[in-house]
């Protein structure tokens, strides 16, 4: 196979040898560069000498002529060569006008650009709206629910959460305790720190301590893990193929938050009360007044108060998370973005609820 040359005499550009895909990539940048200092209205471009041109060879022709900017003049080109440029041709979209260009560049811009508050506050309502309506039709879509699926998330949501949820409740019980001793002994009243602790925890600091941990581990995961499939385009696939993504990927996850979250809470408030009992312990303080204060002053209202508030917590920390996947864009940041973004949105979320409710029970008298 004859090597591929380029010569220019004057305005004619002359090509010799096989325009052939192993040869093309040669002098591709060379034959461009040509086409670009071609200064006559039409680009002269003689194949005399070429013995063969494939589909490559007809490509690079056609690229200098559309580099060039006029028509392009083929001086002793075959029949074959000829249909298959004047085919390649209708393929190829015609080049835009400076108009278009910058239209185009303009939507690009557009798109990469951050949404502004409107539309992000858009997004999540139509996000919202969109599990309502996929959670409305489950029962006609239940074939495409996984129990399996559902139980590993559970697991990696519930189970393996457990640790680090017995270790913080523990640690915050006892500096709780700690540091609400101290100042509470100046009155003889450190006892009743299990009061305070025992409220915080039921009330307050067990649900929001785990809906961050939740935020951090579980939203995360949910934006990283469907973030990846929508920039594999396995999404896409997905709704190809008939299957609700909402249905599929987003109830599931939503479920198996909200479901494992009081267990979560309650291993907070065992472990949290149970850091406080030590600390009250060290100060002197038997087991059973402190068990007395802790019934006396929380009562089952409080525990199931905290629970409610935690599950609501999930489900929010779990949607804002699965919005945060199925709205990644696209490039090699998109993901770390979502995730950052399911954590952040999970945290802020969690704690304008947390206020909320608390107005509102304090309207209701609970």
């Amino acid at each position: 196979m004859n090597n591929a040359a380029l010569r220019q005499d004057g305005d004619v550009l002359a090509f010799s040898g096989d325009l052939v895909a192993q040869n093309v990539g040669a002098i591709w940048k060379s034959s461009i560069a040509a086409a670009k200092r071609t200064h006559a209205v039409t680009l002269v471009i003689d194949v005399t000498a070429c013995h063969v041109i494939d589909t490559a060879g007809a490509t690079l022709l056609l690229t200098m002529e559309r580099i060039h900017g006029g028509q392009m003049q083929l001086q002793g080109a075959e029949t074959q060569g000829t249909a298959l440029i004047a085919q390649l041709r209708k393929i190829i979209p015609p080049p835009l006008n400076r108009q278009e260009e910058q239209r185009a560049s303009e939507e690009a811009a557009r798109a990469a650009r951050a949404p502004s508050v409107l539309e992000n506050l858009k997004i999540r309502i139509l996000f919202f709206g969109e599990t309502i309506v996929a959670l409305m039709a489950l029962p006609t879509k239940l074939r495409f629910l996984r129990g399996a699926d559902f139980a590993h998330i559970a697991d990696n949501a519930g189970l393996q959460a457990m640790p680090l949820v017995v270790m913080l409740g523990f640690l915050i019980g006892m500096i709780l305790a700690f540091q609400s001793a101290i100042p509470m002994q100046q009155f003889g009243a450190d006892l009743y720190v299990a009061d305070l602790v025992a409220l915080s925890l039921f009330r307050e600091l067990g649900p929001l301590l785990v809906a961050v941990i939740l935020a951090g581990r579980t939203g995360s995961a949910f934006a990283a893990e469907l973030g990846t499939m929508q920039v594999n385009e396995e999404i896409a696939a997905l709704t190809t193929m008939g299957i609700d993504p909402e249905t599929m990927l987003v109830l599931p996850r939503v479920a198996a938050a909200v479901l494992v979250m009081p267990a979560l809470v309650v291993t907070m408030d065992v472990a949290g009360l149970i850091g406080m009992g030590l600390v009250l312990r060290l100060f002197g303080f038997p087991v059973s007044a402190i068990i007395g204060q802790i019934t006396f002053a929380a009562g089952p209202s409080d525990f199931l108060l905290g629970l409610f508030k935690s599950m609501v917590f999930a489900a929010a920390v779990a949607m804002i998370g699965c919005r945060a996947g199925l709205t990644t864009g696209n490039g090699p940041r998109a993901v770390g973005e979502a995730a950052t973004s399911a954590v952040v949105g999970g945290i802020v979320a969690t704690v304008l609820l947390d206020g909320l409710f608390a107005v509102l029970f304090y309207r209701m008298g609970l």
